[in-house]
């Protein structure tokens, strides 16, 4: 089994594990200078929240579907590289529309393109990795992948929480800022070797054109219909989507409505927001790490329902005794257990995808679990946020947490 380092050696893997660090350090950024350009507009407000982050979600039924098609049949070093930079431009336009008080429409928009242009990056990312690492490497890499996200979560959300504050960058800052970081990206990505074209020649632009008309001749749709019955007849990937489908619709349950309840329980707006999510990165990057190095001695399925059952606890636990102490170390070390939980069921389910899937396949495969994700994340967001205005939000987090730990449990029995 390679160690982190040994794997790390792999320039070409390191390149795109590098560049990802760096990338969604930026997009956590937005996320928070997002939440701030909200509660400007709407302090406390978990239906506008839900409905900027349906402009981030929808892509996925819109583009995601499609995306898997094109990605399998793309370069898909070129496709990230292009997909990086589409995604600086967007975001550095966003700060040109925040000095009118309205229409707000524009930003939305600009999100939305952003978004829909990640949804070709997401599989393209994913189905990358088996090509620049090694079957026996697989899973430390994805641990690494994984990592990525981990370190964004702890320096941009938490740094991002003071960086968009009025007197810092502010607002537009932190959107300058991410746009700059997806153009660094973009240059690691391009330093994957064999060296990708700027994807803007004659030849680049004829090919992509060729590609185009090619996949709508053999009709997009009817490969989307293979890659769909693929995941139904096997067994083993269909098992995940359920599994993930399950996970998603509780982050989508609690995602709003925590922000709210963290901001009352805790008498803070973003501040104490920001530093929580730095002890759920820190717990999210530690689970990887762990998972990462041990996670070859027990069964994928075996340590996602155990975990599941771990997840849901600690989210009862910070539920309940956040609410009642109103302390921050309380909240703090109950997080930071939460995201020691769910990094191993994102890091397991990936790698069971990549060990029984199909190269030729994998794009399309990637592009059904994020649609699957986002499905389940938006149904309950919109859920939650509506039931919000009748229910305690207490006891929307609480419910989460039950239905999560008990069918963790009851799979972890089954599966004995």
């Amino acid at each position: 089994m390679p160690h982190f380092r040994e794997v790390l050696k792999n320039k070409n893997f390191f390149f795109l594990w590098l560049g990802q660090i760096i990338a969604q350090f930026g997009d956590r950024l937005t996320q928070m200078a997002l939440i701030a350009f909200v509660y400007s507009r709407s302090p406390g407000s978990t239906w506008a929240m839900a409905k900027l982050m349906s402009f981030t979600i929808l892509p996925v039924f819109l583009i995601g579907p499609v995306a898997g098609a094109y990605v399998d049949r793309w370069n898909r070093r070129r496709t990230m590289f292009i997909c990086d930079t589409l995604r600086g431009i967007f975001v550095f336009s966003i700060p040109f529309f925040l000095l009118n008080k309205e229409p707000i429409i524009p930003i939305y928009l600009l999100v939305f393109l952003s978004f829909c242009v990640s949804r070709f990056f997401v599989p393209a990312k994913m189905s990358i990795i088996p090509e620049l690492v090694d079957k026996n490497s697989l899973l430390i890499a994805n641990s690494l992948v994984t990592t990525t996200g981990m370190i964004a979560a702890i320096l941009g959300f938490g740094i991002g929480g003071i960086l968009v504050s009025p007197g810092v960058l502010g607002v537009a800052g932190g959107f300058y800022l991410n746009a700059i970081t997806f153009f660094i990206s973009a240059v690691f990505i391009f330093s994957i070797r064999p060296r990708l074209s700027l994807g803007i020649s004659k030849e680049s632009i004829s090919k992509v054109g060729k590609d185009i008309v090619e996949v709508i001749q053999k009709s997009v749709i009817s490969e989307i219909k293979d890659g769909l019955i693929y995941l139904i007849r096997h067994r083993q990937v269909s098992y995940v989507i359920g599994m993930l489908f399950l996970l998603w619709s509780a982050l989508g349950a609690v995602y709003v409505v925590s922000i709210v309840f963290v901001q009352e329980a805790l008498h803070s707006v973003t501040k104490d927001l920001g530093f929580l999510v730095i002890f759920l990165g820190a717990g999210l990057f530690l689970g990887s790490l762990l998972y990462g190095r041990f996670g070859t001695k027990y069964p994928h399925s075996k340590i996602m329902f155990f975990f599941f059952a771990l997840s849901g606890l600690a989210l009862i636990g910070f539920a309940a005794l956040v609410y009642v102490s109103g302390m921050f170390p309380v909240a703090a070390v109950l997080v930071f257990v939460l995201g020691l939980s769910i990094s191993p069921i994102m890091i397991a389910a990936n790698t069971m995808i990549h060990e029984v899937s199909d190269n030729s396949m994998m794009g399309r495969v990637f592009s059904s679990l994020e649609f699957v994700m986002h499905l389940a994340f938006l149904l309950f967001m919109f859920l939650s946020s509506f039931l919000a205005e009748f229910i305690p939000r207490l006891w929307i987090l609480v419910g989460a947490g039950v239905i999560i730990s008990i069918s963790g449990l009851f799979g972890f029995i089954k599966n004995k």
